[in-house]
């Protein structure tokens, strides 16, 4: 794959983004840790966009994780010293909200030019960062969940290799097949791994929709954690560890199972599309990607970081972010940063690009998570998200590592939700 560097000098002629011409400062935070190869695309990016647009500048600050930046940014807005904009997470719109710091950006892109670019996303991206029909969140980088598994793995297991599991119970019979023990004894290699730690939220906003149900309202102030269905999908997620033994009981590790399936330790892992550019780059085996399976139907949420627009900007600024936003989020960039990163093009038209193209047809896998939209749904993102969030993931650590029945734990998180969302209705 060509170097990742190349996003910031790819197609700079031409593009949608309008020159700005003005003595202007943006400062930009990005949720990533310092260094590292992607930190110097948006350092590339943010170069070429001051080539374009004498007298703007732009200052990437690096703030660490997702919560990390929401931190540093709202900070930086309490103590004076205000950023203009910054890629967040998309599920933080509620809690950006309450505290009136954002604008949306329907507000300042008033163009034809501009309305047609804020309907140039995916819908199923879009959803996480509207609210009342304006637009407050712009996808930048996004993911769905998807399922990775290792074919040589699969082919030792006298399993196809080309053909994962469409449903659940193909997910459990063929993980039991998968493990693999030494002489001791002890697993060698697990059937299925899914994360808990980090965003077990998430992981089980995905069996919560494929059992049919989603986690909460578009309204953001209504939670469904204690429906029958719901219950039923945190007690399967258990079972794959408890009684199957197909998975390692209690909690499995975010920050190590991508190591861990390159490793040959698990055959199959439920992961963010994110990861992908990285499997792809360190697994010394054929891999393949597929679409979750099944249970009522398919489903994943969607996840990721979207471009947010601080309500402490001059007009000018305003000018300048959304310039800048345009220039980040241009068809072939979107397909540059998929091809570099794993997450998804953003917009239809980044598939249609010749790069994209020419991409996908080489690595198939590249695809599976845009094909997904068709089922996916809104991250869990309500009023008061990190309460209300929390309460779900304790409730999933609670019941996979035997301390409440999944019935039990996700009835007093559903009281406890009820409560802090009383308001808000």
């Amino acid at each position: 794959m060509r170097s990742i560097l190349a996003i910031a000098a790819a197609a700079l002629i031409g593009l949608v983004a309008p020159t700005v011409r003005a003595d202007t400062e943006l400062t930009f935070y990005y949720p990533i840790a310092v260094g590292g190869p992607l930190t110097k695309v948006i350092d590339g990016l943010a170069a070429e966009f001051e080539k374009q647009n004498p007298g703007v500048k732009v200052h990437p600050i690096y703030a660490g994780n997702y919560d990390d930046a929401r931190i540093k940014a709202l900070a930086a807005l309490k103590a004076g010293q205000p950023a203009q904009l910054s890629v967040l997470f998309s599920i933080d719109l509620y809690e950006l909200l309450e505290q009136d710091v954002i604008v949306p950006w329907d507000e300042v892109a008033s163009t034809a030019d501009d309305k047609a670019w804020l309907q140039s996303f995916y819908p199923a991206l879009m959803a996480n960062g509207t609210y009342k029909g304006r637009v407050y969140g712009i996808p930048f980088q996004r993911s769905t969940i998807v399922l990775y598994w290792n074919k040589d793995a699969f082919k030792e297991a006298g399993l196809d290799p080309e053909r994962p599991p469409a449903n659940w119970d193909e997910m459990r019979t063929m993980a039991r097949k998968l493990v693999k023990k030494d002489a001791n004894g002890n697993v060698a290699r697990w059937g299925v791994e899914v994360p808990s730690t980090g965003y077990a939220y998430w992981m089980f906003q995905a069996f919560a929709r494929e059992n049919g149900q989603d986690l909460m309202n578009r309204d953001g102030n209504k939670t469904n954690y204690d429906n029958p269905d719901v219950v039923a999908a945190l007690q399967y997620w258990r079972d794959l560890g408890a009684r199957d033994k197909v998975m390692p009981e209690g909690t499995v590790e975010w920050g190590t199972l991508r190591q861990a399936f390159t490793e040959g330790k698990t055959a199959m892992m439920w992961h963010t599309t994110g990861n992908l550019t990285a499997v792809k780059d360190t697994a010394k085996f054929p891999f393949g990607v597929a679409m979750l399976p099944a249970s009522k139907q398919r489903g994943s949420p969607t996840g990721g970081g979207n471009f947010y627009l601080f309500k402490k900007t001059t007009p000018e600024e305003r000018k300048a972010a959304l310039a800048f936003v345009k220039f980040m989020t241009t068809p072939e960039r979107a397909a540059e940063w998929s091809i570099a990163t794993g997450y998804v093009g953003t917009r239809p038209d980044a598939y249609e690009t010749p790069k994209l193209k020419e991409y996908a047809a080489s690595f198939p896998q590249a695809v599976v998570a845009r094909d997904q939209f068709k089922y996916a749904t809104p991250e869990l993102s309500t009023f008061q998200t990190g309460r209300v969030r929390k309460l779900l993931d304790d409730a999933i650590q609670a019941s996979l590592t035997g301390q409440k029945s999944p019935a039990d734990a996700l009835k007093a998180a559903q009281a406890e939700a009820d409560r802090l969302l009383k308001p808000y209705r």
